[in-house]
């Protein structure tokens, strides 16, 4: 994932961003007057028309993001399975998501790198197949041009609102160029610090939310770091009637928690402590060994283990930065539990994988499930997506089987309103 940089200056209207009214933004979704008032000129003819889809990435030229790209060109064109989408399978097979020929891919970045060279990197590291950025190059190249500067970058003195605009802008601009139905913006990112207590600029991830519900897109944030969860979007959000998914996507080691963790509840086997440990390297690596960023992602990997028995057990999880390791990762668990007359027994568990690969396929289907939910005029958080994250949207389970048969149910409400 690709960091972005710290922030500089201070912003003269530091509180709440500014939202339409509930009446002005009635209706359902892409609507002309909600268009109108969030400055998307024309987006309701757009939604009329025959339904090409933006993907906006926030961190776009990061490897999650480029895996994604490179992935869906692959998979469009026939090269590679599309192994690890959920949405390909048979339940989703007639509910009305975005083909994956429709997608079109940019985003916002503080790198300069082109996607074709961070592809290439991918490949001399083992993420993408050797040849696929050859084979997808045009693909790659065509995403690379519309990509913009992210930020706020060092000495920027622009005030929160006029970033959100500007990034605001970029999203229209793409969308109308590309005669787009609609955009879904997915923060892929690195992970930020949680903001402090005082904070009188928004982070740059609430900037990029606050910006997507600006140009009417729904909005899925894949990393720990803040954005639409901050008091200052409260009212912003609620007005603007766009649907919206969780927060830090499920990928590894949290994900086999969700499976575990129920086994011993439905067993009842008693967890006295559950620790952890994750090796890791790349630009994830590099902006965890923040310990505040850790904390943050923490966060959504302590949430599964106290949702599922009320409380977390005693124990933590650790984060190290190994840059030998490149794009791969090593999770350890180590379960301490109690069985039958307190005979005392341990379950040890390793995931070991790539971060991205597993991740891309997630992208790929959040992206087509936001879009479809958008155009069927469905508002608010989804947390029937909660399948996909560590710290979804209240009203679901931490369990896996159980968010996954959520998820199925509202694959039959999209196929119903088809």
């Amino acid at each position: 994932m690709t960091a972005h940089a710290d922030r500089e200056g201070r912003t003269d209207a530091p509180g709440r961003i500014d939202a339409p009214s509930p009446s002005e933004a009635s209706g359902p979704a892409g609507s002309a007057d909600r268009a109108e008032v969030l400055g998307l000129a024309g987006a309701a003819d757009r939604a009329e028309s025959a339904g090409r889809t933006g993907v906006w990435f926030i961190g776009a030229r990061g490897s999650v993001a480029t895996t994604a790209t490179a992935g869906c060109a692959a998979i469009a064109a026939g090269l590679h399975p599309p192994t690890g989408m959920v949405t390909e399978t048979p339940p989703f097979a007639e509910n009305g998501l975005p083909a994956l020929t429709d997608l079109v891919f940019g985003g916002h970045d503080t790198l300069d790198c082109p996607l074709s060279k961070r592809a290439e990197a991918l490949a001399d590291g083992g993420v993408l197949p050797h040849g696929l950025p050859s084979a997808v190059r045009a693909e790659l190249d065509a995403a690379d041009a519309e990509i913009r500067p992210g930020g706020p970058l060092p000495g920027d003195t622009r005030t929160d609102q006029e970033l959100i605009a500007a990034f605001a802008a970029d999203l229209t601009d793409f969308a109308h160029r590309h005669d787009l139905a609609r955009t879904v913006v997915i923060n892929v990112a690195s992970t930020e610090p949680a903001p402090g207590p005082g904070d009188p600029r928004l982070p740059a991830s609430s900037l990029y939310a606050a910006a997507a519900l600006r140009a009417g897109c729904s909005y899925a944030n894949f990393t720990p770091s803040t954005g639409l969860r901050t008091p200052a979007l409260t009212d912003t959000v609620a007005a603007a009637g766009l649907p919206h998914a969780g927060r830090d996507g499920k990928t590894g080691q949290t994900l086999l928690r969700s499976v575990l963790a129920p086994m011993f509840l439905q067993r009842a086997l008693a967890v006295r402590a559950w620790s952890g440990s994750n090796l890791l390297g790349g630009g994830d690596g590099a902006a965890l060994a923040d310990p505040a960023a850790a904390a943050a992602k923490n966060a959504g990997k302590e949430r599964v283990l106290a949702d599922t028995f009320g409380t977390a057990p005693e124990g933590e999880v650790h984060i190290d930065d190994v840059p030998a390791m490149g794009d791969w990762k090593t999770a350890w668990d180590h379960i301490a539990f109690d069985g039958f007359l307190g005979s005392r027994m341990i379950l040890q568990t390793i995931w070991q994988g790539c971060d991205s690969a597993l991740a891309a396929p997630l992208v790929l289907d959040l992206a087509r499930l936001l879009a479809r939910a958008h155009e069927a005029g469905i508002s608010g958080p989804l947390p029937e997506l909660g399948f996909y994250f560590k710290d979804p949207d209240g009203g679901t389970s931490a369990a896996l089987a159980e968010q996954y048969a959520t998820l199925l149910t509202f694959a039959e409400r999209l196929r119903d309103q088809t």
